[in-house]
């Protein structure tokens, strides 16, 4: 039986002529008038803004972390297929005989530049220590929080949080890209990636949707990513210069400013804009290349300064437990504990205990950062003044144990994924732009296991010497006090001293500053593409309008998030990257199985001799 031919007649209509020539009015307006819309709210009603982001936020969580938790986990296992399959691991990315087009040092430099560079450099220290005092096994009361007892646990979700499901993320959305592009001739562009599923309607309204949704997931995603870095940026800033201006003033743990971040975010994106005119071929290919030979000085610091042993042991044991507990953390999701299950779950003593104190109990009990000790602590007089309150107290703390875990993974796990996620349309399509001639195979183990590695040796060579520090009582709590962005120049303090302290610190300014300089620039040069309907060189008046729209999301979501009672610079960033970030991963799921179905035909055609492969001298666009 023949198998009909794909569809790959995409016609993505273009302006052309005028200011938008070469683009689709309708996802360049849209984007454009969505993003304007959202500053304007957060400028003239910040406290509104954040009011409503954080509710809507709450609400999408209560809803939909199950599926937020099962589609990555299918994401990880598909590419895993993919990779180990005959007839999908060979296949090229492009026509026969292709050469890729960046060596693999220069290929490996921008894919992790691009991916996880602001994030590790803000949570190398920051994320083992967190999980260190907090995770599923902290809060079911197996281990004590900040204790040896609870590292092996932290790395493990460390290592899921950094490991082969976000780096499966990207590459799920890379691989689809990449994949249409270069075997089928297609806009490298989202919509390309659904026309199995869709076909024909991809050109009209429902396209127009998709790149839409992209276009909006990958701001939001990269506005969370350079919020993070610009305030690291600016506690390096302040640890070389002791510059008072840049720090909210409080001596006991400073955290950067409303005005130190705008100013810093100003001077990011200014470079990023002249970076991202430069293209992708030169600017960010100097920058990442800069930026791994940075990042290895860095690394060999804390080899020969800090707890190598100590991280090395950790890095085993995290990794071998990482993989025993894979699967179930891969699709091991929690439902919320509504006030009335927790009531309910009560000891028949605490029935009877004042309303108003139940829900107090409720509250503590549930929360993601409580321990037993500190619940018994928070607990109203009610309780201690009953016989056995002691017993009482660890009851009432097990009965909250599921909302516990519910609260936990939503704040943690989830956060994570919903920010991959966002971050995916811009990493998945940088990602496909420089991987054309790579197999597939080559494709997924390049992009997701092998930086995965690199991540968890970061990770627990720089993570493992600041809670060494912490274990063995020389830091006495000062990294752990310490703001998340602030905690590497802490650790560093706490390691070295003088002039090498000093330049290490500048050194790492500095690469902060690339690293973020990276991911803006390819973010503005992917939003341009997407928006070109898969252009890869894209007008340089566009690159800037969308640089400045970039900073003024940021910038403006920045100060919403400072209003108000409880304040938080970027509350209100991580509430709209992960209602943002919900549509598309939607949208991911429906590529995942489009792009099976469309491996599964083609292994058909191409077994029937009726596969049509690319010509060598086509281009990917």
């Amino acid at each position: 039986m023949s198998i009909k031919q794909p569809f790959t007649k995409l016609e993505i209509q273009k302006a052309p002529s005028g200011f938008y020539e070469g683009y689709s009015l309708p996802i360049a307006l849209i984007s454009k008038i969505a993003m304007t819309l959202l500053v304007i709210w957060a400028l003239v009603w910040p406290v509104n803004a954040k009011e409503v982001l954080t509710s809507v936020n709450s609400t999408l969580l209560h809803s939909f972390n199950t599926f937020y938790i099962i589609a990555v986990g299918a994401f990880a296992f598909f590419l895993f297929i993919l990779a180990l399959l005959p007839a999908t691991g060979k296949k090229i990315l492009g026509a026969e005989g292709v050469k890729p087009e960046f060596s693999n040092f220069s290929w490996f430099s921008m894919m992790f530049g691009a991916g996880l560079g602001v994030g590790l450099m803000v949570f190398a220290t920051a994320e083992p220590l967190g999980l260190w005092g907090s995770n599923p096994l902290v809060l079911n009361g197996e281990v004590v929080a900040n204790s040896k007892e609870a590292v092996t646990s932290a790395y493990r979700y460390t290592f899921l949080h950094y490991g082969f499901h976000a780096w499966a993320i990207y590459v799920t959305t890379g691989l689809a890209l990449a994949y249409y592009a270069y075997t089928r001739n297609m806009p490298l562009t989202i919509r390309s990636a659904l026309t199995p599923l869709l076909g024909s309607a991809t050109n009209g309204f429902l396209g127009h949707l998709v790149d839409v949704i992209g276009v909006v997931a990958t701001i939001l995603g990269v506005s969370v990513t350079i919020g993070f870095g610009v305030s690291q940026f600016v506690d390096g800033v302040y640890a070389v210069s002791g510059l008072e201006w840049l720090m909210n003033g409080d001596t006991e743990a400073p955290k950067p400013s409303t005005v130190g971040l705008l100013a810093a975010l100003l001077l990011i994106m200014s470079l990023s804009i002249i970076s991202a005119v430069s293209g992708v071929g030169r600017g960010i290919k100097y920058l990442s290349n800069l930026n791994l030979v940075m990042s290895i000085i860095l690394l060999l610091t804390f080899v020969f300064f800090g707890s190598f042993l100590f991280a090395m042991t950790q890095f085993g044991t995290g990794l071998v437990d990482y993989i025993l507990h894979f699967f179930q953390m891969s699709f091991g999701a929690y439902a919320p504990q509504s006030a009335d299950a927790f009531s309910a779950s009560l000891p028949a003593v605490a029935q009877s205990l004042p309303a108003e104190d139940i829900a107090s109990i409720y509250s503590s009990a549930t929360g993601p950062w409580g321990s037993l000790d500190g619940f018994k602590d928070a607990l109203p007089a009610s309780v201690s003044a009953l016989e056995g309150s002691d017993d009482l107290a660890a009851s009432l703390y097990a009965a909250g144990n599921p909302g516990r875990q519910f609260a936990w993974q939503s704040a943690w796990t989830t956060f994570y994924w919903a920010w991959w996620i966002a971050f995916s349309p811009f990493v998945g399509l940088f990602l496909a732009r420089i991987s054309k001639g790579r197999t597939i195979r080559e494709f997924i183990v390049g992009c997701v296991i092998a930086p995965a590695i690199v991540c968890f040796l970061w990770m627990t060579i720089l993570g493992g010497t600041a809670i060494d520090l912490e274990l063995n009582g020389a830091a006495e709590g000062i990294i752990i006090g310490a703001s998340n962005t602030a905690k590497l120049f802490v650790t560093l303090g706490q390691m070295i001293s003088g002039a090498f302290l000093t330049g290490l610190t500048i050194m790492c300014v500095v690469l902060i500053m690339t690293f973020l300089v990276t991911s803006a620039d390819s973010g503005i040069l992917v939003m341009n593409t997407i928006m070109s309907g898969g252009e890869q060189e894209t007008g340089v008046k566009h690159r800037i309008i969308w640089g400045l729209i970039l900073t003024s999301v940021i910038g403006a979501l920045i100060i919403a998030g400072n209003s108000g009672a409880d304040s938080d610079p970027f509350g209100a960033l991580q509430n709209a990257m992960i209602i943002g970030a919900l549509p598309f991963t939607i949208v991911m799921v429906l590529m995942m199985i489009s792009l099976a179905k469309a491996l599964y035909r083609d292994n058909l055609r191409d077994k029937a001799g009726t596969l049509v492969k690319p010509a060598a001298t086509v281009s990917g666009s």
